[in-house]
């Protein structure tokens, strides 16, 4: 317990996926949060202070999970903080409405026997559902305090806080330690169990000594490895493998069956004591919604009308605040050539440095309004509903349903998306899902599909956008179906998807969601993105001595010449303007001609001609084959590397847009170039993080390999089909 005196108190948030917990964390601590991830995984890492009664509080969000048995990489997360951090309380925050499968998990921490606060949330809905239920009798009846809460209005925030404290403290009347009584067979061997631990003085302080016998006949895989390293492990061990043989002569199943449904019993008669349901409770407005939005004929075609109308959003709304950070970029691009010489520096800051992260940054609205349109299917319960109508569709090309849930965050980073392939039961699957998940158009490519698609499309660039990510999702449907017969032959096992109930998201947690992915993109604008536009700005300014075909500077001081000398005549005559305006039209492409063939002499167009060859089928130039190049360390940076690129001779504020345009590329090309940047190679991150989940170099090159092949194919028969058949040039 914690002392009186104790100025400090570390709270952990436990709690199923869909219970609110992530609601109640941001209700706690507002702004006040720090984003990370936990030390070896690529799994989030929230944490938040605040201040209560004098007492300053840390907030730890555990990663959701329904229990603490450790096949998930975020249940062996969660289960590590509480057993090795030692929190000073752990909240655990249940959904009033599907209370029985909720409190699976609680016993789970009844068991470990830690001081707990349970946060009964959104009772608001379970009495709409018609379901009563007696908390003070069933808080006596676990031994832990309940507060009810409604977390989307802040109710009952401050009754947990005030509940942590006296836990914390020892001053809570309710708290007590009981057991589940898993019968007289099983409580039999898990005393023997206990008693042989005890010839590890170490191993018997360190975790509560019951628990770890119940966690050895379940035979949890972490706790084995701990207890393998004991100097008594044989005894140990043998003693638990006698103990599973008798538990399963007598029952005929294994231990962690049983125990299972030890627990569940004891859910049952808590719940049949304090719980009580009225007719209302047969049929929900969820269930009233779900009849018409998972609904076997309508539930594809309105999940499509959805995406649909969120990209158009985004496109759409995002097109007025970009153009006034575009105007900003120009602005401070004009102040800083104002302020500096003529030289390297400027030329490093103007065209390097603000160029390539502004040329970036201009897309911060489209990214926002990105994450604020799936941060809103979360948190009403829809985004589970989208897993459910393509679990089934999935199912049916033989891919398996669960491992749609890995893909549906691809959307938003391929890297967390791929860990959480780690939920799935086998290797097959894992391998499988991995595979295909780049195939998700992360949120680090829409800026790349809004700059071309505004630039050939602008009158269709949200329909055209749409319709790169619908591509996304058909090629990672088909490369599945054609995996799954071929290479990853095998049946996929049988899952079942939680439909939580609809609710209605608050303002600030959506903000709260929105800005926490947003921060990521801008940080990568002050460190990838700033140190490759840095690079490729070097690499397209030298080297400085280049051997020019002609001779630019005496043909533009002619024509310059003859410009002065027609201005300098005092009689306006028409004639003699059409002229100098001519001429000074001469002048401009001259000036771009000799950037341009400045460009193709640097060290980046060597580069880019070296790989020109392999891409001039699909239409690309060799400064897009650079920015494809660039773009396999983030895909940002296909942006930034072509805001350097094509800015060629550009001495007023013309946007990248109209300098795409004016390069030469047709709409077939621009919509070969999307394609190609959705399918080709992931960025340098994705690509570690599936050699580390997969644990081989074959199918990390194997990934890299199919894709860039696929995305060659579907670009070249993009841009053929688009030239010859429907004429978009």
């Amino acid at each position: 317990m914690m002392s009186p005196k104790s100025e400090h108190i570390t709270i952990a948030l436990a709690g199923n996926p869909n219970a609110g917990k992530t609601t109640i964390f941001n209700q706690l601590t507002g702004a006040r949060q720090k984003v990370g991830n936990w030390s070896g995984v690529t799994v989030e890492k929230k944490e938040g202070r605040l201040e209560h009664k004098g007492r300053e509080i840390t907030v730890v969000d555990l990663p959701g999970i329904y229990s603490l048995t450790a096949y998930s990489v975020e249940e062996v997360v969660a289960r590590n903080f509480i057993l090795e951090e030692h929190p000073d309380v752990v909240v655990d925050i249940l959904d009033a409405s599907n209370l029985e499968r909720n409190l699976y998990l609680a016993v789970q921490l009844i068991e470990l026997n830690i001081p707990l606060v349970f946060a009964m949330n959104m009772v608001d809905v379970a009495r709409a559902r018609g379901i009563k239920i007696d908390y003070q009798q069933l808080s006596r009846l676990l031994g832990v305090p309940i507060v009810e809460t409604v977390g989307t209005r802040g109710e009952g925030i401050k009754e947990v806080l005030d509940r942590v404290l006296e836990v914390a403290e020892g001053k809570d009347s309710i708290s007590r330690h009981i057991h589940i009584n898993y019968g007289k067979e099983i409580e039999e061997e898990i005393l023997k169990i206990r008693d042989v631990l005890k010839e590890d003085p170490e191993l018997h302080g360190s975790y509560y000594p019951r628990w770890l016998a119940v966690k050895l006949l379940e035979k949890d895989k972490i706790v084995e490895e701990r207890v393998r390293k004991s100097p008594a492990a044989g005894r140990i061990m043998a003693q638990v493998e006698k103990s599973r043989s008798h538990i399963l002569s007598i029952f005929q199943e294994d231990a962690e069956t049983v125990i299972a449904e030890a627990r569940y019993g004891f859910i049952a008669g808590a719940l049949k004591e304090t719980m009580r349901l009225s007719p209302v409770a047969k049929k929900t407005i969820s269930d009233k919604i779900d009849q018409v939005i998972t609904n076997r004929v309508l539930g594809f075609p309105i999940l499509l009308f959805f995406m649909y109308v969120l990209f158009q959003a985004t496109f759409t709304l995002g097109a007025y605040p970009v153009e006034w950070i575009e105007k900003a970029v120009d602005l401070l691009a004009g102040a800083v050539s104002s302020c500096l010489p003529e030289g390297l520096l400027r030329d490093m800051l103007v065209e390097g440095v603000i160029g390539g992260v502004g040329g970036v940054i201009v897309f911060l609205p489209n990214i926002l309004l990105l994450f604020l349109g799936i941060s809103l299917f979360e948190d009403t319960g829809y985004m589970a509903r989208a897993a459910f109508i393509m679990d089934r569709i999935m199912h049916t090309l033989g891919l398996h349903g669960k491992s749609f849930i890995p893909l549906l965050m691809g959307f938003g980073c391929n890297v967390p998306a791929i860990m959480a392939a780690r939920t799935l039961e086998t290797r097959r699957d894992r391998l499988l899902t991995i595979l295909i998940n780049p195939l998700m158009s992360c949120s680090a490519r829409l800026p790349v599909y809004v700059l071309v698609a505004g630039a050939f499309f602008p009158e269709t660039a949200g329909n055209v956008i749409f319709g790169i990510y619908i591509l996304g999702v058909v090629l990672a449907i088909l490369v599945g179906q054609v995996f799954s017969h071929t290479i990853f032959k095998g049946q996929s096992a049988p899952f079942v998807l939680e439909l939580p109930p609809y609710r209605l998201p608050t303002f600030k947690s959506v903000l709260i969601h929105m800005w926490e992915k947003g921060k990521v993109y801008l940080q990568k604008m002050g460190g990838v993105v700033l140190a490759f536009s840095i690079v490729i700005w070097f690499l397209g300014a030298f080297p400085r001595n280049i051997e020019y075909s002609r001779d630019y500077d005496a043909q533009i001081q002619k024509l310059e010449s003859r410009i002065n000398l027609l201005k300098s005549k005092t009689q306006e005559v028409s004639r003699e303007q059409a002229e100098a305006a001519s001429l000074s039209e001469q002048v401009r492409n001259l000036r771009i001609a000799r950037e341009e063939e400045r460009l193709s002499k640097s060290y980046i167009g060597r580069i880019g001609h070296t790989i020109e060859p392999l891409i001039a089928p699909l239409g690309f130039d060799w400064r897009l084959g650079v920015s494809l190049v660039t773009g396999f360390v983030a895909k940002e940076v296909v942006v930034s590397t072509m805001g350097v690129l094509y800015q060629t001779g550009e001495e007023d504020s013309a946007s990248l847009k109209k300098a795409l345009r004016a390069s030469g590329i047709d709409r077939a090309t621009a919509l070969a170039f999307m394609a190609f940047v959705l399918i080709y190679v992931p960025c340098l991150v994705t690509v570690a993080t599936i050699w580390r989940e997969t644990g081989s170099a074959g199918w990390t090159a194997f990934s890299v390999s199919y894709l860039m092949v696929l995305a060659w194919i579907a670009a070249f028969v993009i841009k053929k089909a688009c030239s010859l058949l429907l004429h978009c040039t």
